[in-house]
């Protein structure tokens, strides 16, 4: 079955030269000149990926992306003409999966999304190695699966809500830096005091108390975050 792209950018040529080149490759794709536009057809229909611009009229990508990741874990490509270090983080933190800068190849961009959606794939399906779950408190994560559950029940995470729980739970000894997590997870060296990393934390948070869970991710002043356990009544 043919995959569902949804590309935002209010560039009618940009916008129409990826669709053209996502339709050739066999792929389904439509595209939106708004985010408004974009989050009204999600609502009716939820594509398999979606190629997000930044810079857009009304709402920018980096509001979609957040509103998209408050109710859904669709994978996220946001394409932009920023490529600071900071916008990348950014992008990532908000639950963004990939981050294009432009100009780009149309060439490399289908690339990229077959290889995030085959990583998506691969992680429903449980492939790969076996390596050990990860346990703390009432949280159980299956990193060979990539999932996380609660009492059995699956525990509703991005990819890059993913690779942050679970660093933090390989690590749930001790407390971990922002520069800690930004090299490790994400790949950027960057030295400089940023609170990037603070809204993927949030959204992270929302969802625990949402999901009645008794892990919490506390905040280290000045340094990073740690896991710990809220008892329950």
């Amino acid at each position: 079955m043919s995959k569902l792209i949804y590309v935002v950018d209010d560039d009618l040529h940009i916008r129409q030269l990826i669709l053209s080149f996502l339709q050739k490759d066999g792929m389904e794709a439509a595209g939106f000149s708004s985010g408004e536009a974009l989050l009204a057809a999600v609502e009716v229909r939820q594509p398999d990926l979606v190629v997000l611009d930044i810079m857009l009229p009304g709402m920018d990508g980096l509001q979609v992306c957040t509103t998209i990741r408050q109710k859904s874990n669709i994978p996220i490509m946001l394409v932009s003409a920023k490529d600071s270090e900071l916008d990348r983080i950014t992008g990532i933190t908000l639950g963004a999966d990939d981050y294009v800068v432009k100009p780009f190849s149309p060439i490399e961009l289908v690339v990229r999304i077959k290889a995030l959606l085959r990583r998506v794939d691969m992680n429903q399906r449980g492939e790969g190695a076996d390596p050990p779950a990860l346990t703390y408190g009432d949280l159980v994560i299956d990193q060979r699966r990539r999932e996380v559950s609660m009492g059995g029940q699956l525990f509703p995470v991005t990819p890059t809500e993913f690779d942050f729980l679970a660093y933090l739970f390989a690590n749930q000894d001790r407390a971990i830096s922002k520069g800690e997590l930004l090299k490790e997870l994400w790949h950027f060296d960057y030295e400089a005091d940023t609170r990037a990393t603070d809204d993927l934390v949030k959204r992270l948070r929302r969802k625990l108390v949402t999901q009645g869970s008794m892990v919490r991710i506390e905040t280290v002043w000045g340094f990073g975050f740690r896991l710990s356990q809220e008892e329950k009544a």
